[in-house]
C-alpha cells in the first residue's frame, strides 16, 4: 500500500493509530529557488544595544578608535585577513582582546567603523586593542577552509592547525601592534567558540585569558548530531548556506535559501528522504553536506574532528560559557569545560551557565524565552559582574572577582548559584516508568509494558511553532501538543509537596523492543505547572500558564548505536534491548504543586530526520520504500525497568 511519499508496511494497525491524531500538513509548499544566505549561526557578533544606546555606542567607537586592516602571515606562509581596532588616546598599555572568526570580520574598508567591539558593551568601553580575523580561507583570508579543523600540531610539529594560527596571529600582534601590555584575551561564540577553545591549546604565552562561549567541541554530538541523530533543518538550512564553496576572496555572503514556505514540517516533509536533498536543491555542490551523508557513522572522519582529546596543558585562564535552553551548542560548553578539568584540575577553568537560548547572554537580555520568564536580565549581570571582571583580573590587572568554579543559574527558581565543583555533589535519585506515572519504588510485576506505533508519514513535530528553522524556544516549549498523541508516551509524578531540585547529568534507560529494525527514542524531562500558574508577561501584565508543560532537557537517541558510535547495528525484532540516552547537564528545581514528567517518542520532526525503522546501512541512501511503520514497546516490568537517573541538590 502506497500512501505519500514513504510505503508504509505495518498494516491496519498502525492506519487506525494514527488516524486519531495526524499533525501532517495539508498542502505541499511552493517550490523553493537556489537563493542562500547565512544560518542563524553566522550571527556570532555581540548583538549591540538599540536605539539610541545603539547609536551611542556607534558614535563612541568612530570617535575614538582607529582601524587597520592587514594580511597576517602563517608559518605556512598564508595570509589571513585580519582588522586591528586601537584605542585613539590610551592612558598606558591595554590589553588585546582576539576574535578568529569563520563568518566574516566585517565592516571592510578602512572608513568603515562597526557599531560594536568586544563580547559586550561593557568591555568595548574600556579602550582596549580588538582584533578580528577571518579564518583559514573565509572571506577574504588566503588558503583552504576546513570545517572543525582536525588538530594536527600536537602530533605533527610542522603541521598547521587552529592552534599554530591563533599563536601566529597573537605573535604578529605583539610585535606589529602599538599600544598593548603584553596580554591576549580570545573570545568567540558558537563557530568562533571552538577557535577560541583551539587557541588555548599549546597556547602563545601572552594568551592570558579565554572564554569559549556556546563552543563547538565534536560535530557528531554539538549542532548536526545527537547520539546519532540528524538535525534535519539546523543542518541543511546552515550548510545551504555556510557550505558554499568561496570562488576567492570575498566580503559578500550568498543570498538566503528560498524554502518558499515559512512551514518547515511542510517544507521537510515533502522532501522526503535525504537522499532528496542533493537531488532537488543541493546538487552535489556542498561539499561538507557530502562528507556528512558519506559518513553517518562516528569514524575517523569525525573522531579526527573531536577537540576534546586535545584540551591537555591549557595554560590560559579559561571561562567557558553556555546557555541552559541552547538549541545547537549545549555539548560543547559542558564537555569542554569537563575536559580540561580531567586533564588539569589545577588549572584557572570555570563554567558559567545560564537561562539562554544560543548566544543569549550577548544577543538578548536573557530575561524570557518563549512563555518563560527568568525574573531579571541576566545578559547585563552576567556581562558586567562576570565576564568583564573575568577579562579584567587577567588582562589588566584588575581586582580579583573571586569567581567560583562553576557560576550557575537556576531554572525554576530563577537565581544564580555558586558552586566549588560542576556537577556539585548531589543524591542519587531514580524514578521508574510505572502505568503512567513515575515512582521510586522498582517495578515488581512479571510483565508490563506500553506500545505505540510509529509512522514516519505522520511524525510528532517538535513545536507547535510555523517556522523553517530550529527554533530556539523549542526547548522551553509547552508540550501538551505532543502528550495528546498516541505515539507519545507519558509518565508524571503526583503533585510534589516539597521542592526537588536537579543538578548535573541525568540520564534515561529504556528497555525497549521493536517490530522494526531501528529506532530513534526521545525522551524528554518536563515541569507540569499547576492550574493556578501564571507567568509575567513581557508588557508587564500576567499571563495565565495553567497546567503548562515546560520542557525542562531533551534528547534524542538512534537505537542503531546503543553500542557503539561507529558501528551501528539493527535490533532484532521482538528482542527487548538496553537503550542508555544520556541528557545534557541541567540545574533546575520543580516547585510544590508541581509534577515531574517524562515523555517518550519516536518522532521528532522536522528537528530530527525520519528513521526508515527498517535495516539500512546509511539513512542518507534510504529509498522511500524503505520507511516503514513499526511498533515499539517501552517495558516496565521487574525485569526491565525503564526509569530516569539524576542527582537531587538540597533544598535551600
Amino acid at each position: 500500500m502506497k500512501r505519500g511519499r514513504f510505503r508504509t508496511k505495518s498494516g491496519i494497525v498502525g492506519l487506525l493509530a494514527l488516524a486519531i491524531v495526524s499533525c501532517k500538513p495539508q498542502t505541499q509548499p511552493a517550490q523553493p529557488t537556489a537563493k542562500l544566505r547565512p544560518s542563524d549561526l553566522q550571527a556570532d557578533l555581540a548583538t549591540p544595544p538599540e536605539g539610541d544606546a545603539k547609536a551611542a555606542l556607534a558614535e563612541y567607537i568612530a570617535a575614538n578608535y582607529d582601524k587597520r586592516e592587514s594580511q597576517v602571515e602563517m608559518r605556512d606562509g598564508v595570509k589571513l585577513f585580519t582588522t586591528v581596532y586601537t584605542p585613539k588616546n590610551a592612558a598606558g598599555p591595554v590589553p588585546v582582546m582576539l576574535k578568529r572568526t569563520p563568518y566574516s570580520v566585517s565592516p571592510y574598508g578602512d572608513s568603515q567603523m562597526p557599531t560594536s567591539l568586544g563580547p559586550s558593551e561593557t568591555i568595548a568601553r574600556k579602550g582596549w586593542i580588538f582584533v578580528y580575523q577571518d579564518v583559514r580561507g573565509r572571506f577574504m583570508s588566503e588558503g583552504r577552509f576546513l570545517n572543525m579543523t582536525p588538530h594536527l600540531s600536537d602530533a605533527d610539529p610542522t603541521a598547521v592547525d587552529e592552534s599554530t594560527d591563533t599563536y601566529d596571529t597573537i605573535a604578529w600582534l605583539l610585535d606589529n601592534v602599538e599600544g598593548h601590555n603584553g596580554r591576549v584575551g580570545q573570545w568567540g561564540i558558537s563557530y568562533p567558540g571552538f577557535y577560541a577553545a583551539a587557541g588555548m591549546i599549546n597556547a602563545h604565552p601572552a594568551l592570558r585569558a579565554v572564554s569559549p562561549q556556546a563552543p563547538i567541541a565534536d560535530w557528531f554530538f554539538d549542532d548536526f548530531h545527537h547520539h546519532g541523530a540528524f538535525f534535519l533543518p539546523h543542518a541543511f538550512n546552515f550548510l545551504a548556506v555556510f557550505g558554499q564553496r568561496r570562488r576567492g576572496a570575498t566580503t559578500q555572503w550568498p543570498p538566503r535559501f528560498q524554502h518558499g514556505t515559512t512551514d518547515g514540517y511542510a517544507f521537510f516533509d515533502a522532501l522526503g528522504p535525504l537522499k532528496n536533498a542533493n537531488e532537488r536543491y543541493l546538487h552535489g555542490e556542498i561539499a561538507f553536506w557530502n562528507a556528512i551523508t558519506e559518513h553517518p557513522n562516528y569514524d575517523a572522519f569525525w573522531q579526527s574532528r573531536n577537540l576534546l582529546p586535545h584540551l591537555h596543558d591549557v595554560a590560559p585562564a579559561v571561562m567557558t560559557v553556555g546557555g541552559w535552553f541552547d538549541a545547537e551548542d549545549l555539548y560543547g560548553p559542558l564537555n569542554i569545560y569537563q575536559a580540561i578539568e580531567a586533564k588539569d584540575s589545577d588549572s584557572s577553568n570555570m563554567l558559567v551557565m545560564g537561562p539562554w537560548p544560543h548566544g543569549g547572554w550577548a544577543r538578548t537580555t536573557g530575561r524570557r524565552l518563549g512563555n518563560i520568564d527568568f525574573g531579571a536580565d541576566t545578559s547585563a549581570f552576567y556581562q558586567s559582574e562576570i565576564e568583564a571582571r573575568f577579562f579584567e583580573h587577567h588582562l589588566a590587572d584588575g581586582d580579583d572577582p573571586k569567581l567560583p568554579e562553576a557560576y550557575v543559574f537556576e531554572t525554576g527558581r530563577n537565581r544564580w548559584r555558586q558552586f566549588d565543583a560542576w556537577p556539585p555533589a548531589t543524591r542519587e535519585r531514580t524514578l521508574f516508568f510505572t502505568d503512567g506515572a513515575l515512582d521510586e519504588s522498582k517495578p515488581t510485576a512479571k510483565s508490563a509494558s506500553d506500545a505505540y506505533v510509529s509512522d514516519p508519514e505522520h511524525p510528532v513535530p517538535f513545536t507547535e511553532a510555523i517556522a523553517e528553522r530550529m527554533t530556539r524556544e523549542y526547548m522551553t516549549d509547552d508540550q501538551r501538543f505532543a502528550a495528546r498523541r498516541p505515539d507519545v508516551l507519558t509518565y508524571q509524578t503526583e503533585a510534589l509537596t516539597e521542592p526537588l531540585t536537579i543538578a548535573g547529568p541525568l540520564s534515561a534507560t529504556l528497555h525497549v523492543s521493536t517490530t522494526g529494525q531501528d529506532a530513534d527514542f526521545v525522551v524528554k524531562l518536563i515541569d507540569v505547572f499547576p492550574n493556578d500558574a501564571t507567568m509575567p508577561d513581557e508588557d508587564g501584565t500576567v499571563r495565565a500558564l495553567s497546567g503548562y508543560q515546560m520542557m525542562v532537557r531533551s534528547e534524542v537517541f538512534r537505537a542503531r548505536f546503543r553500542d557503539d558510535y561507529a558501528t551501528p547495528k539493527p535490533m532484532k525484532p521482538g528482542r527487548v534491548e538496553t537503550v542508555e540516552v544520556p541528557l545534557q547537564d541541567v540545574l533546575h528545581t520543580f516547585e510544590p504543586g508541581h509534577r515531574v514528567m517524562v515523555q517518550v517518542q519516536s518522532t521528532w520532526f522536522p528537528l530530527v530526520d525520519r528513521n526508515p525503522q527498517s535495516w539500512v546501512p546509511n539513512i542518507f541512501d534510504a529509498e522511500e520504500a524503505d520507511f516503514i511503520s513499526a511498533t515499539h514497546t517501552v517495558w516496565r516490568d521487574a525485569a526491565h525497568a525503564s526509569h530516569i537517573s539524576f542527582g537531587e541538590l538540597p533544598s535551600q
